[in-house]
């Protein structure tokens, strides 16, 4: 059988149903695969525990998708980041500053929202537009391209005719692989541990990264949970020792992490139970094909630090809107795919090569090492024009 249509998304996480749900708010024809069918359980096995911040600029395009109605009763507003060096002989802070949003807008940096219930809440959108096919359970299997279209052979022996491919299907994507993309892979030998807590001291909106070795320790502010405060943790550790907290008893896993957070919340409880993911960072040589366009971990992947990774990917799909917008006959040609190219590839880079650097300097171990961070920490932030340029730095909008 074959089908055809203005976009094949190959990918159904967050990226990819973002994506499905924008280009058919917009009127393309779209079909969204995925070869693993969506979790959007919380407690269910293999629900996906990490959380997603979006960033102020995300806002208008969720917006403009039908997406936002959705997800604002369920998102917590992120108005500050903390950072808290405690990188002493003792787990405390030594220092702590505060980014406010109110220093440089009137909403709050972002929005912390569930990946499960993401999922949950984007699949129920790409139900409602009579024009967005969602197929989970199928995947991308074969490409071929040539001047005037692509196409794509399913896991079920479909075949789809198409103007573009979006790949958005991960950092193994097989849609990459197939264009022949190369990609470069930096691996730090780092586990990132995601779970949720709940604590007796509330987090007013407060997302705070705690920095001693091995990698930041972040918590991110959720909704209460069964009437208490609740947050997202991400505990990123050189690989053993992640793997050796994963396996800690309860009471021992809440004494360790209730340690690595300084105590600042109080004693922390598992909410949830915990999963582990691997830290590498990762960049695409192109981030296009002969009618293929690269987005999302397809394209880069980096550390979960400072909100960065979703909010790089909305920036590809931004950018793939507006010229498929501004040219809708030039859908997924060669002038839309290399424009897509020259506006994307070295911003990304100096992203990925920042977070490389942020997440290098939140792994030391030296003391030195940690003393030499904590007075970077102090110095930066002493001065305003350096710390409000790189809180708009961090939203994406310099």
């Amino acid at each position: 059988m074959t089908d055809s249509c203005d976009i094949l998304i190959s990918g159904g996480g967050i990226a990819g149903l973002t994506a499905a749900a924008v280009f058919g708010a917009a009127g393309f024809d779209v079909i969204c695969v995925d070869p693993t069918p969506p979790v959007t359980d919380r407690d269910a096995d293999g629900s996906d525990l990490r959380t997603t911040a979006f960033l102020q600029p995300a806002h208008g395009l969720l917006q403009h998708c039908g997406l936002w109605d959705r997800l604002e009763p369920h998102a917590a507003p992120l108005q500050i980041m903390r950072i808290v060096d405690a990188g002493g002989d003792i787990p405390e802070p030594r220092v702590v500053r505060d980014f406010n949003a109110a220093d440089i807008s009137d909403q709050p940096f972002g929005w912390n929202l569930p990946n499960w219930l993401l999922r949950r809440e984007m699949v129920a959108r790409l139900h409602e537009l009579p024009n967005v096919d969602f197929r989970p359970g199928t995947g991308t299997v074969s490409l071929f391209t040539r001047t005037a279209e692509a196409r794509v052979g399913l896991s079920d022996g479909t075949r789809i005719r198409t103007k573009l491919v979006i790949a958005a299907d991960g950092r193994n994507s097989p849609m990459r692989e197939a264009a022949g993309i190369k990609v470069h892979t930096t691996r730090y030998g780092q586990k990132a541990l995601a779970f949720a807590v709940t604590h007796p001291i509330a987090h007013e909106n407060v997302s705070t990264e705690i920095h001693r070795s091995g990698g930041p320790f972040t918590l991110v502010p959720l909704p209460d949970w069964q009437g208490q405060p609740s947050s997202a943790i991400v505990w990123m550790e050189r690989g053993p020792r992640a793997v050796d907290l994963l396996n800690l008893p309860e009471a021992e896993f809440e004494a360790a992490m209730t340690e690595r957070s300084c105590g600042l919340f109080g004693p922390l409880k598992l909410a949830s139970r915990r999963t582990i993911w691997p830290i590498i960072s990762q960049s695409a040589e192109r981030l296009s094909a002969q009618r293929v366009a690269l987005m999302a971990e397809a394209a880069h992947v980096v550390p979960p630090i400072g909100a960065q990774g979703l909010n790089m990917s909305l920036g590809d799909l931004r950018s793939l809107l507006d010229l498929a917008q501004a040219r809708p006959e030039g859908l997924g040609d060669a002038q839309m795919l290399e424009a897509y190219h020259k506006a994307r590839h070295a911003e990304i880079e100096l992203r990925v090569k920042g977070i490389d650097l942020l997440n290098r300097a939140s792994m030391v171990e030296a003391r030195p090492l940690r003393d030499a961070r904590a007075v970077g920490l102090n110095a930066l932030y002493s001065m305003p024009v350096v710390r409000k340029t790189l809180m708009q730095m961090g939203l994406g909008v310099r």
